[in-house]
C-alpha cells in the first residue's frame, strides 16, 4: 500500500519514527513533510496529503501534529476526504471499517510513540466493509457534493 505521511514541526520526530515503522511493514511511504523542526503551518501539509489521495497518488494518509485536531480539520476541508482523529486502536480500526477514512491524524503531545505505532498498524490492517456503513458514507458524500455545488453557483 502507498501511504502519504506528514506532520507539523511539533510532531516531526514522531512522523519520522512512524515513517520508518510503516516502511518496515512493507508499505511504500510518500513523505509530504515537514522535514525538520523548523516552524511550519500544518494546513499546507494536510492539504497536500488530501490532494494526493484525491489524485490516487497515495491510498491512505497519516498526519501528525501536537493534538491531531488541526490536521484533521484541515484534511477534512479537501473535497471527498474523510479524516479521523485517532488516539486509540479501536477508533483507528473503526475509522477504516465503518467510516472509510482515507486519513487518520494523531497527536504527538497526547499519545506516545508505541501507541501511535499500534494505532497506525490497526488502521492500515483493515479495509472498509461497506454494508450499512456505505449508506452513511454515501449520505455524507452527497451532502458534501450539494454544498460544493451551492458554493460554485454562488461563488
Amino acid at each position: 500500500m502507498r501511504i502519504g505521511i506528514g506532520s507539523d514541526h511539533n510532531a516531526f520526530e514522531m512522523k519520522e519514527a512512524l515513517r520508518r515503522h510503516i516502511e518496515q511493514s512493507g508499505n511504500e511511504v510518500i513523505d509530504f513533510g515537514c522535514f525538520s523542526e523548523s516552524e511550519i503551518d500544518y494546513p499546507d501539509i494536510a492539504f497536500q496529503v488530501g490532494t494526493a489521495i484525491q489524485q490516487d497518488k497515495v491510498e491512505r494518509g497519516i498526519l501528525v501534529c501536537g493534538t491531531g485536531i488541526g490536521m484533521s480539520i484541515a484534511a477534512n476541508k479537501v473535497p471527498g476526504i474523510r479524516s479521523a482523529q485517532c488516539h486509540d486502536v479501536y477508533s483507528a480500526e473503526r475509522a477504516q471499517l465503518s467510516n472509510d477514512a482515507q486519513i487518520i491524524t494523531l497527536g504527538s503531545k497526547v499519545i506516545g510513540l508505541e501507541l501511535a505505532k499500534k494505532i497506525v498498524d490497526a488502521y492500515l490492517g483493515v479495509q472498509f466493509v461497506g454494508g450499512q456503513s456505505k449508506r452513511k458514507i454515501d449520505q455524507i458524500t452527497n451532502q458534501e457534493q450539494a454544498y460544493l455545488k451551492m458554493g460554485s453557483v454562488e461563488g
